[in-house]
């Protein structure tokens, strides 16, 4: 960019300069000559005089003036003419799905070798960044805190404003934590000046893009009670747990902090927008609400207590006081931590919301207090490292929920008795009145109806409510106090019983995750109603069931305990794996600290060759003297914060890190590894070296060469070069604003489906796809669900290539948002075969499953229940195409995993032996097709009945395979008997016919079509109208008992 001097500015010329290099020299330059008077699109290219070393801006003869630089490009250089329109050709030619940008940045832990080339953009782009002025509009930089809550005050009265709403608030969302990722990486790098340079590196703070930064260490000992270090890296992801829940809530007039929390290099950075006046007064002066010293000096304000008080039932906490450092009652509505302050934009804001959710007792050993039996016997409390631990969010809803039940079954019991007791009394006193039985109402009814006013009911829910703990005694209403617990917390006397009650509740809290929500985890995945294939979805599974990640030793324990263990081998592999990478995430977290920049490639490859290779003698690469020294000789501002010895890393060995991790697992996770070494590891528990480096590449944020095989089990040389380590990314955590309006649309969708009207399903869930698109835009994962089940209600209503064409717009797009080798990824493949085979893409579909198959060996493994529906999926696909020895390889293995994981009489075993069968017949292998389909309909036979519908269809397959198999040896007779004179009758061989592998495809991917007659509709179309009626007409609720209305009669505070 060349500007015009101010001479040639005021006669309306301005330049712009472009250096194009032709295939033999470098052609002229071009400038752009605008009038003042003239809009933008009046500006002309042309071409000049310029050279090289000489600036001319009179215009060339001819000077091909032009609109636009391509099309003047285009006249000048027919090689620029040619190559632009093929690569607009190209670019067109791909999915727009592929270019569409996505709103969150996914990294991928391997990728292409690319050779090095210059570019001018990333040159700038680096420069710019360097220098701390990226992201910056024309004049100033973004505003975050204004532009995150002007957009939560838009108005949200009907669906078109909260569309806005949700839109904007998604936008500047993924805006803010793009650019927290990149000013993250800035400070770690060093390229970020702090705003207190003066003091120690791991005390440092910066300010950067109108973010503020802090670093995760426990600076000034403010977490000294409570774990120092250990938990100021807590800290920040409870914190963000807590935004994400008052953001949840969205109270009108209550604000948060853009909070993104970023792991990079090592290090621990929470990146937040800054309220408007905050750093021009001390912290003491700014909070109104709160305590800054940990429940010494504590303050309230009405306004902040009116606020929260709306957040209080949603969130279940309790509205209690404490007392301050002048033994003064205080009145809070949240835990001590939490701060308000009134920004100088007059907003009431809440920060510090790491005790949103009340503490985990299971890891809070408190002297004098004593556990549940239920926890006690299975070794609790344990001693963690720091005192931050609290329960999850979904674990008090869960246990909410199950209190409620228990309230219900409680109250309708002894309501039931006392109408019973109270009819016997008066059967005996009056026994005369005839009609009194006639009159008299369903016994539960009566009693809900008299709840109100009959001192005897009120006692019955009295009693109910002391029973479940609920903080009312009129109705059922269950919250936390998060102080309870607390260091430094007091509480006034006269709350001495409700205390009392809350320190209970806690512990039954913490009883109940461990004798009912890990537990039930476990079973679901015996009943495979949950099926994690890696260790991102089995923290997921974990978390939606409220069960923390620490508990993972403790899970593990419950499924090595079971009796059906061998069913449950691929989960307790699954969490092993997980525990590993855990602990080596955590040395790896302290390891990289201390290290240069110019040495990462090479401290990464070591410790991954520690972690992986077979190589007992790892030696580590140190990088050239003559680098490290210029590093040494640097300014102070770029020291890595809380580097400490530089080359201490090249001293770790195999051994050494497999002792670290031992204790690691038994520290933090509370779980016996007994493993000295990576490949004791892989023997013991059945592990995969790949499915390691897997997982510790996504959790450390390391990637790898894509296009090498790496040698792990060789004893002579390294597994990994330092060649092989391409970049380090972030690892980030942060809110994701949900579209309300669509997702409920979704959820009615679906619930319309289950009942059975799919057109009615379709046209919700299309409504839905629409209003995502409008808050989100056209990547998201939520879409994603919202294409894959529109492409299966397509498909079972009969439209197979829409059905194919939205199931390729979710494989698209779930390679884009969650990543190639994602389990859901794998599946959206699985799926789209199914409709390529549908559509009569047979070698497309074979492909695709191909592919599933080698992404899910890389994730899981081969022996995995998903595998055998996988394997069965190819086998029936390379069945259709007559590829009998290769499908039967498949169809064999998928039996083995079925029979393993189903248990040998499971239906899915049936299922398993009758494809074998198939296979063996097109074969003409009649034997071991009878033998096959004989434990097929034994099976069924002891399953289902003889009566059932499947058990008839094998023994009718049974008869022809018998008929086949006598046909072929009688001719087979013949032929030893007269040779080749024999009379030999023509065996029917069937061919395997399309229609019936479609048939067998769907049904092993659970969808089942019911053929009706023409009978068996009017009578379905009569029943639908008749229910329809009924519920117009308000029978079913009358039908539906006492027991239902009790509910409804209960007095119920939610």
């Amino acid at each position: 960019l060349h500007p015009a001097e101010g001479g040639l500015k005021d006669k309306g010329i301005d330049f712009r300069v472009v250096q194009c290099r032709g295939t033999n020299l470098i052609h002229t330059l071009i400038y752009l000559k605008a009038s003042c008077f003239m809009m933008q699109f009046n500006r002309m290219a042309g071409l000049k005089l310029s050279t090289t070393y000489v600036f001319n801006p009179k215009p060339a003869n001819p000077s091909f003036l032009s609109h636009s630089l391509v099309e003047l490009l285009s006249q000048i250089s027919a090689t620029f003419k040619k190559n632009f329109t093929a690569l607009q050709k190209k670019r067109v030619q791909r999915n727009p799905f592929e270019r569409i940008a996505t709103p969150f940045q996914v990294y991928c832990w391997t990728a292409p070798q690319i050779d090095h080339a210059m570019d001018c953009v990333r040159a700038e782009d680096a420069y710019t960044s360097r220098l701390g002025y990226e992201e910056h509009i024309p004049g100033q930089t973004r505003d975050w805190n204004e532009e995150l809550q002007t957009t939560r005050e838009l108005s949200r009265k009907n669906l078109p404003e909260r569309l806005l709403r949700e839109r904007a608030i998604f936008k500047v969302h993924s805006d803010f934590a793009g650019a927290a990722t990149r000013g993250a990486m800035a400070v770690i790098d060093g390229n970020v000046m702090a705003i207190n340079p003066g003091e120690e590196t791991r005390m440092q703070m910066f300010i950067w893009n109108n973010i503020f930064f802090s670093l995760g260490f426990d600076v000034r000992d403010h977490y000294r009670e409570l774990g120092g270090d250990a938990a100021a890296h807590a800290a920040p992801t409870n914190d963000l747990n807590g935004v994400r829940a008052y953001s949840a809530v969205d109270v009108e007039g209550l604000y948060t902090l853009g909070t993104v929390v970023v792991d990079y290099r090592g290090y621990r950075v929470t990146a937040q927008s800054i309220i408007p006046g905050i750093l021009e007064r001390e912290q003491e002066q700014s909070v109104i609400y709160g305590s800054i010293d940990f429940g010494k000096t504590v303050v309230s304000h009405p306004k902040y207590l009116e606020l929260l008080e709306k957040t209080s039932r949603p969130l279940k906490v309790q509205h209690h006081a404490v007392l301050n450092e002048k033994d003064t009652s205080v009145e809070l509505c949240s835990s001590v931590e939490c701060k308000g302050i009134i920004g100088n934009d007059g907003r009431h804001y809440i920060l510090d919301l790491l005790r949103t959710f009340p503490p985990d007792l299971n890891y809070l050993p408190v002297e004098g207090e004593e556990l549940a039996p239920e926890s006690q016997k299975l070794g609790f409390p344990c001693q963690h490292r720091h005192r931050l631990a609290c329960l999850r969010q979904e674990l008090i809803e869960a246990f909410v929920e199950h209190r409620y039940l228990l309230f219900m079954k409680m109250a309708a019991l002894q309501l039931m008795q006392q109408k019973a007791n109270k009819d016997k009394t008066a059967a005996l006193h009056d026994t005369s009145t005839a009609d009194a039985e006639s009159e008299s109402k369903p016994q539960a009814l009566e009693a809900s109806e008299k709840v109100a006013d009959d001192p005897k009911s009120r006692e019955v829910v009295l009693n109910a409510c002391k029973a479940v703990g609920s903080i009312s005694n009129t109705s059922f209403d269950i919250r936390f106090n998060p102080d309870i617990f607390s260091p430094g917390v007091r509480f006034p006397d006269d709350s001495t019983e409700d205390i009392q009650k809350q320190k209970q509740l806690l512990k039954d809290a913490a009883a109940f995750l461990v004798s009912f929500q890990a537990p039930s985890f476990v079973k679901d995945c015996l009943d495979h109603s949950s099926l994690p294939m890696d260790g991102a979805t089995m923290t997921e599974a974990l978390h939606q069931r409220g069960i923390n990640m620490r508990y993972l030793g403790t899970v593990l324990e419950f499924v090595d305990n079971m009796p059906a263990k061998a069913q449950l081998e691929h989960i307790y592999r699954i969490g092993i794996s997980e525990l590993i990478t855990r602990c080596a995430k955590h040395i790896f977290k302290t390891y990289l600290q201390g290290v240069e920049l110019s040495a990462l490639s090479a401290a990464v490859s070591h410790f991954l060759n520690c972690l992986l290779s077979s190589f007992p003698d790892a030696v580590a690469h140190l990088p050239a003297d003559e680098l490290v020294s210029r590093r040494k000789s640097r300014k102070r501002r770029n020291r890595v914060p809380g580097g400490g010895d530089n080359t201490a890393w090249a001293s770790l060995t195999p051994s050494e890190l497999w002792k670290n991790i031992n204790s690691e697992a038994q520290s933090y996770y509370h779980f016996n590894l007994q493993c000295e070494s990576v490949d004791q590891a892989v023997e013991k528990y059945g592990l995969q070296k790949i499915t390691l480096l897997r997982e510790i590449s996504i959790k450390t944020g390391i990637q790898v060469i894509l296009i090498k095989e790496y040698n792990f089990d060789s004893r002579h040389k390294p597994a990994f070069t330092e060649e092989d380590i391409l970049n380090i990314f972030p690892v980030v955590k942060h809110v994701n604003p949900k579209a309300s309006d669509a997702f409920h649309f979704f959820q009615s969708g679906q619930a319309k489906v289950q009942q059975g009207f799919l057109k009615e399903g379709c046209e919700l869930i299309n409504e839905a796809l629409n209003l995502f698109n409008n808050v989100y835009g056209a990547m998201h994962v939520e879409i994603c669900a919202c294409l894959r089940l529109l492409a299966r209600l397509n498909y079972i209503m009969g439209d197979h290539p829409e059905a194919l064409s939205n199931q390729q717009k979710a494989v698209l797009m779930s390679e884009r948002v969650l990543g190639i080798e994602h389990p859901n990824t794998v599946q959206e493949y699985m799926h789209l075969a199914l409709y390529c085979f549908a559509n009569g893409q047979l070698s497309t579909a074979l492909k695709l499953l191909y592919r599933a198959r080698y992404l899910m060996l890389m994730v899981c493994g081969e022996d995995h229940p998903e595998m055998a529906l996988l394997d069965s999926n190819i086998g029936l696909v390379l069945h259709g195409v007559m590829e009998y020895d290769l499908s039967l390889r498949f169809l064999e293995n998928a039996l083995a995993n079925n029979s393993k994981y189903h248990g040998p009489r499971s239906l899915k075993v049936a299922l398993s032996h009758h494809l074998v069968a198939r296979v063996y017949e097109s074969k003409a292998e009649f034997r071991s097709a009878l033998q096959h389909e004989k434990e097929g309909y034994t099976i069924y036979k002891n399953q289902v009945g003889e009566a059932h519908e499947k058990t008839k269809e094998s023994s009718e397959y049974l008869k022809y395979l018998t008929q086949q198999a006598v046909a072929l040896q009688r001719t087979m007779n013949e032929i030893y008997k007269n040779g080749s004179n024999a009379s030999i009758m023509p065996l029917k061989f069937t061919a395997p016919n399309m229609a019936s592998v479609l048939e067998q495809l769907n049904i092993i991917n659970g969808i089942i079509f019911i053929p009706l007659s023409q009978k068996d509709l009017e009578n379905l179309k009569a029943e639908v109208q008749r229910r329809q009626l009924m519920q117009d007409s308000g029978k079913i609720e009358k039908q539906q008992g006492g027991q239902l209305e009790l509910d409804d009669k209960l007095p119920v505070d939610d």
